[in-house]
């Protein structure tokens, strides 16, 4: 893991962004830049170009870079005045000749009109709807744009999730990847590890004494991973019908933040050894039998409710879905993880739509004292301990503890010890896609997901993608604006627990 973080500079590159129309692109990915060149981390020897289908000339996507970041710094001004823009379509050779003879003028002794050369290193970044993925690295593969270029520069590629739809697809992309491109030039991007709390589990369990030492199922009773929204399915109800809360979250957010949770001490922080640990995790993480899925998972969708006062559809009224889908917006699994440390802890994920809060949590749930000496009305509110981390949005840490109320009478309560990213360094965390993208240009892979994790995970949950396409468990509803549907609590109450709402 590089050690500079946003302070880091990058060497001289081309970033080059397919789906460069797209919303990722304004929403997420130019913003991301513009932070980067404020904070003098992009080089001068850096060129962007755009290649989308849209029509644009280089004006005008520079136009649409300005416009997507409204409050850069004027370094970002000036460096977009050198960026490119290819439209064309992904099938056709004749994109990737403009592209190639694109770069090929930045990568000149001078770069192009005068500015600094990007040396011949490039990043391919596929911000393109899924089923292209293929068809592009095939298409760079062709024009050898997969190659490093002379004198020891690079040529990597950055791919969004999905990284295919069950074990087969994921498979099957990764073969056509490896076709084009080596698995070390392969950057596969999930945006929640980006995210500064996940990857705070590194310093928090590893550069603390006070946590390593009960990291384990001697000490922790269970472990909930919740990854709620209060939002709907915002008019994306074609791409959610095929995708599901089980792909569309599961297979990718839950798996990637428990296993870096979980995983064992790395013997360096070198990115091979933190990657090799996560898998190991995955690996020890039972499959379920398909006969088994109806026990331990819940999958449910959410039915007209409130939210923020105000009255929202339910998923089957909304635009494009099907009136009688049977797609979960929701789901809840109970996990059990076969190795030494783990023996024993339950594990408890769950994820959903229209939930009563947008929320990313980890609690770690800490077994209750072997004895109380004090019972009934003195410990009337006290739940068990736990350390919580807040992934998003106000990210951070919480420890909950028993302490005795003030008075006379000796009465212990739960209270929380707070810890804000934003109160205790003055600022907000980084926005995730500013330290990935850094990342990718430096030649960090850590927080980037390697072909074995992806699929592991899939293999994980193949057994309740067959159970869901039979039919069962049978889809539970739930009301907009709650927690979900009755039957997520009574997977925790057989062991008498209850689930840690945000």
């Amino acid at each position: 893991m590089s050690s500079g973080g946003a302070q880091a500079k990058t060497p001289p590159l081309v970033l080059v962004m397919f789906g460069a129309s797209g919303d990722l692109t304004a929403r997420k990915l130019l913003p991301a830049l513009a932070s980067l060149a404020g904070e003098g981390s992009l080089p001068e020897g850096f060129g962007l170009v755009g290649v989308a289908r849209t029509a644009w000339s280089d004006d005008d996507f520079r136009d649409r870079c300005l416009a997507a970041t409204p409050e850069a710094k004027p370094v970002w001004g000036q460096l977009v005045k050198g960026f490119r823009y290819v439209s064309g379509d992904y099938d056709s050779d004749a994109t990737f000749a403009k592209i190639s003879e694109i770069i090929g003028e930045l990568d000149g002794p001078s770069g192009a009109n005068g500015a600094p050369s990007t040396s011949g290193n490039r990043l391919f970044y596929l911000a393109t709807i899924p089923s292209l993925f293929g068809e592009v690295a095939q298409g760079l593969a062709r024009h050898g744009l997969n190659l490093p270029g002379p004198g020891g520069s690079f040529s990597r590629l950055v791919i969004e999730k999905p990284f295919g739809r069950d074990l087969e697809t994921a498979v099957a992309l990764d073969e056509t990847l490896h076709e084009c491109f080596d698995e070390r030039q392969i950057y596969r991007i999930d945006h929640y590890m980006g995210k500064e709390t996940v990857q705070n589990v590194l310093a928090l369990r590893f550069a603390n004494s006070i946590f390593e030492p009960v990291w384990n199922r001697r000490y922790v009773g269970h472990v909930h991973v919740t990854v709620a929204e209060s939002l709907g399915i915002e008019h994306r109800g074609a791409f959610y019908e095929s995708a599901g809360a089980l792909r569309d979250i599961v297979q990718n957010h839950v798996m990637q933040v428990l296993a870096l949770t979980l995983m064992e001490p790395s013997a360096t922080m070198d990115p091979t050894a933190i990657r090799d640990e996560k898998v190991k995790l995955l690996r020890s993480i039972m499959i379920p039998r398909v006969d088994e899925v109806e026990s331990r998972v819940v999958r449910a969708q959410y039915l007209a409710g409130t939210i923020d006062d105000k009255p929202v559809p339910g998923y089957r009224e909304e635009d494009g879905v099907n009136p009688e889908s049977v797609t979960e917006t929701f789901v809840a699994m109970r996990l059990v993880v076969d190795n030494w440390r783990w023996a024993g802890v339950p594990i408890f994920v769950r994820t959903g739509k229209r939930l009563a809060k947008r929320s990313t949590e980890v609690a770690m749930v800490f077994q209750r004292p072997p004895h109380l000496p004090f019972a009934g009305q003195l410990v009337r509110g006290l739940q068990p301990d736990a350390l919580i981390l807040r992934i998003q949005p106000d990210e951070g840490i919480t420890l909950r503890f028993g302490a005795k109320v003030p008075g006379q009478d000796f009465r212990v309560r739960t209270v929380a010890m707070e810890f804000s990213y934003k109160e205790a360094f003055g600022s907000d965390p980084p926005e995730a896609y500013e330290r990935l993208l850094l990342d990718a240009m430096i030649g960090d892979p850590t927080l980037f997901i390697r072909t074995d994790e992806v699929e592991q995970a899939w293999r994980l949950l193949a057994p309740v993608q067959e159970a869901f396409a039979e039919g069962y468990p049978h889809l539970s509803l739930y009301e907009a604006g709650t927690w979900g549907p009755l039957e997520a609590a009574r997977l925790l109450e057989p062991d008498g627990y209850e689930w840690v709402n945000p």
